[in-house]
């Protein structure tokens, strides 16, 4: 039987050059860009097939525990392991602690696809030929990577120049190149037998730990030491802060594959981009026949080659040639679509400044264990919120010592606890919760519970509540 694959999902990044969709606690692996599924999820069905995947670990952190467990359950895809990083090391450490907990919990004889959660992928027949290759090749102990057909002499990415074929299919490793400029890359793609680096790699366990004790040992050493101190969360494995913190930060491209003698190349020719700026999202989008791309919500007149996107408010854009337009619920950015790499330094600005830094860090719609809530309006003393429940739970008994809530129920049915008293409310009925008393929400229905929650008070800050029982630990 031929050897299944072990996904290690990385998707701990907060990239920002996707803003104002994309933001430091919401960033663009969680977001629905074009299309029903978020490039995360769009990750985890690219490694669904049970006779090709083994089910995938998933590396986040803290902040986005939650969402990886979420949109998760919303495909119905389950998880091997969900590893949350204390601190961000760079991707080394990462894989270092991906790859031993795949060798305690598959064997030594493992193979791992490591792969960005952020990527847009067209998983075709020619994408799954080059995994194939790569895991026959990663079988004989190559450490592979995937070098991808350039259609431009782009200056974002790095490129690996590959030697001679080996007997899996894929080529010996010439040299990698940094990000060159744009005279280098030219040149580059002239000359042929370029390919970008695409950051997606096949590791067999055993050879990839043994090359990490010979060319990377303090990043391996706090790796180990950081998983063997875990602790379990729920469905998470913590790794131990103090012991992951000491390990250097430095990418897997530098610690290894730039040094180890068994790198290998898979020339890939399957359609791929980093979506690492809204000029990207426009290129691999599906553009009508005047170049643009126009979400849903948008209304676009005797314009060309622009990107229109909204999460909030209609937009209406008229006239316009190359543009970037998009709206989330509380900002818009307009931009030019050739300057898309700049909006990295906009983000700055914003976050340099009290007034507008709240825009670059925290999304109108937040996401807990059980659910979560989207911020709709906030004004002196009150604020609205939409509050979902998913089927089946519920949040912690608590209390405020500053707000009283009032729930109105728009979808599905709640059961509310004040005080003893516990009742069930239906579609349009609703509750008062006084300032101090001890309460609880819960969905016991099929389907996910949807309320309007209004709070009135002094302080409505997040951190005013106290709780009391709480099935997540959060006590």
């Amino acid at each position: 039987m031929t050897q299944k694959i072990v996904p290690v999902i990385m998707a701990g990044g907060k990239g920002t050059r996707l803003w104002p969709l994309s933001r430091a606690t919401a960033p663009k692996q969680f977001i629905q860009f074009v299309g029903d599924k978020t490039l995360f999820q769009e990750t985890l069905v690219r490694v669904s097939d049970p006779a090709l995947y083994e089910a995938p670990v998933v590396v986040t952190n803290e902040d986005f525990r939650f969402l990886v467990a979420e949109q998760a359950r919303e495909l119905d895809i389950p998880l091997a392991a969900v590893l949350l990083e204390p601190v961000a090391r760079n991707t080394a450490a990462a894989v270092a602690a991906a790859a031993s907990l795949t060798s305690e919990h598959f064997g030594k004889e493992a193979i791992i696809q490591m792969l960005a959660s952020d990527h847009e992928i067209l998983a075709d027949e020619a994408y799954f030929d080059a995994i194939r290759t790569a895991r026959d090749a990663a079988a004989k102990g190559k450490l592979v990577t995937f070098g991808i057909t350039p259609t431009e002499p782009a200056t974002g990415y790095g490129y690996i120049e590959v030697g001679k074929q080996l007997p899996s299919g894929a080529h010996e490793v010439k040299r990698f190149v940094e990000k060159p400029v744009r005279e280098k890359a030219e040149e580059m793609l002239a000359r042929g037998g370029f390919y970008w680096n695409s950051g997606i790699f096949m590791f067999p366990v055993a050879e990839l730990l043994s090359e990490m004790q010979d060319y990377a040992p303090d990043v391996l050493t706090a790796a180990t030491k950081a998983l063997s101190r875990a602790t379990r969360d729920l469905d998470f494995t913590r790794l131990d802060a103090e012991e992951f913190a000491k390990s250097p930060d430095i990418s897997i491209d530098y610690a290894i594959m730039e040094k180890t003698s068994k790198a290998a190349v898979v020339p890939s020719a399957f359609k791929w981009s980093d979506m690492g700026s809204w000029d990207a999202v426009w290129k691999t989008g599906l553009q009508d026949e005047n170049g643009n791309i126009a979400a849903a919500n948008t209304t676009v007149v005797n314009t060309r080659n622009s990107l229109v996107m909204t999460h909030g408010v209609h937009l209406a854009v008229q006239g316009m040639d190359d543009v970037a337009v998009i709206a989330s619920e509380d900002a818009v950015y307009v931009g030019p679509l050739r300057e898309s790499q700049e909006v990295g330094k906009l983000v700055k600005l914003l976050a340099g400044h009290k007034k507008t830094s709240k825009l670059t860090e925290t999304h109108p719609t937040s996401y807990r264990p059980w659910g979560g809530y989207t911020s709709i309006f906030n004004g002196d003393r009150f604020q609205v919120k939409r509050i979902f429940v998913t089927p089946g739970k519920k949040l912690s008994l608590q209390k405020h010592h500053h707000r009283s809530e009032h729930w109105i129920v728009v979808k599905g049915t709640a059961e509310v606890t004040i005080g003893d008293n516990v009742q069930m409310l239906r579609e349009n009925e609703s509750v008062y919760i006084p300032l101090g008393e001890v309460h609880r929400l819960a969905n016991p229905g099929k389907i996910l519970l949807e309320l309007i929650e209004v709070q009135t008070g002094s302080y409505l800050g997040e951190d005013d509540i106290i709780r009391i029982v709480d099935e997540f630990g959060r006590t």
